[in-house]
């Protein structure tokens, strides 16, 4: 009776902890099966670390429309950081570019436009004709510009796009995915000229002729979502609607993608629903910290006994909100050291790990010169002691 009973016992408990166990699998299934969206493709991504948070069908070839902008952007900011062209460069525009259909500004051809207003009618306007008055400025035209595009591409392990403009109208050899979107999005964030007009909502450009066209920003989450700061809408017949995203609160930066939304405001929709469940469920850890000293180590025959060593930057990882379990800290310093010693000179590492897999190792430095003492310093050190 009694073994029946710890048998019965046992048996209750083991499926409490399996029905608690697939409570939990549920939950975090159903965290992803809320995300039902109309979208044929769609990724979160943070911006950090590149780990992706959401995918639905993320690498399928799909049309993208003017989210291929993006690559123009990126290459006109590239120019602009290199010392190529200056914001108050005048670009004489031609007829083919001032004859661009779709989304465009009017411009007039054989006129001259800076640098500035072209630039800027791409990222808030998303601009045909200002797209190709900028690739025949770089390189003389079109089809050299995407020559370099689908080159920038293969360097930034976009495998899966191919570009046969620089405006994103249609074409039948032109494709990417939502994760290639994204790879591009995050390298045109890392630009400081970039953020100057992504928030913009409305503004005006002024032609040389004295007409007036008024820009306004085609990603309107930079107005109406929290922490939404740019990105680059798309919308053709043969696309749907797609619109790639950045939103930042706290320490994390997010990038959405929606491709062949089937219309405008369900993409806007569906970006803002990828940010609400990447910023309730995920946050950014610091797991090192390069501005605090992680250990002291002692320095044989220097003026200072001791020194502060640091990591050589920091590190941060986006995690499930409370858990940062999958990840460890494993780090090799060099008990001690001999002056003299050369500031950024290293003493050891750190390593972190994923789920036993070394991501990224980062050197242990000194960060100041450690002098060593003079011969006069150590005899006076040695009588000291004595």
């Amino acid at each position: 009776m009694n073994n029946f009973l710890t048998r019965s016992i046992a048996f209750v408990f083991a499926m409490m902890l399996l029905f608690s166990a697939g409570a939990v699998v549920a939950n975090e299934a159903k965290a992803e099966s809320d995300l039902s969206l109309e979208s044929k493709s769609a990724l979160l991504m943070e911006f950090e670390s590149g780990d992706v948070l959401f995918g639905k069908d993320e690498k399928e070839h799909l049309p993208v429309a003017s989210m291929v902008k993006m690559m123009t952007i990126l290459i006109a900011l590239e120019e602009f950081d290199a010392g190529n062209v200056a914001l108050d460069t005048k670009i004489t525009t031609t007829e083919n570019a001032s004859s661009m259909g779709g989304s465009q500004v009017f411009l007039d051809a054989y006129q001259d436009y800076t640098f500035d207003q072209l630039f800027k009618s791409v990222v808030m306007a998303s601009a045909n004709d200002a797209s190709v008055a900028l690739a025949e400025y770089f390189n003389g035209n079109e089809k050299a510009f995407v020559n370099r595009m689908n080159k920038k591409a293969k360097q930034l392990g976009m495998n899966d796009t191919h570009y046969a403009n620089c405006t994103g109208l249609p074409a039948p050899e032109q494709y990417s995915c939502a994760y290639d979107s994204a790879i591009l999005l995050r390298e045109v964030l890392k630009h400081d000229l970039y953020h100057n007009y992504s928030t913009i909502w409305m503004d005006t450009l002024l032609h040389p002729t004295g007409r007036e066209t008024e820009l306004v920003n085609t990603n309107r989450l930079i107005r109406y979502y929290e922490g939404c700061d740019g990105g680059k809408t798309g919308s053709t017949n043969e696309a749907g609607c797609c619109l790639t995203s950045s939103a930042k609160r706290g320490d994390m930066r997010l990038v959405s993608v929606v491709v062949g939304a089937p219309n405008s405001k369900t993409r806007f929709n569906e970006s803002a629903t990828l940010f609400n469940y990447g910023f309730a469920n995920y946050e950014s850890k610091k797991l090192v910290d390069g501005t605090s000293a992680l250990a002291q180590v002692k320095v044989a025959k220097g003026k200072e006994e001791s020194v502060d060593v640091f990591a050589q930057e920091s590190f941060s990882a986006v995690v499930k909100k409370g858990d940062n379990s999958n990840y460890q800290v494993d780090m090799q310093i060099l008990p001690s050291v001999k002056a003299p010693m050369k500031a950024g000179q290293k003493v050891g590492s750190v390593a972190i790990l994923k789920d036993g897999n070394i991501v990224k190792t980062i050197a242990v430095v000194v960060k100041n010169d450690v002098k060593a003492l003079s011969w006069f310093e150590t005899m006076d050190r040695i009588l000291q002691k004595w």
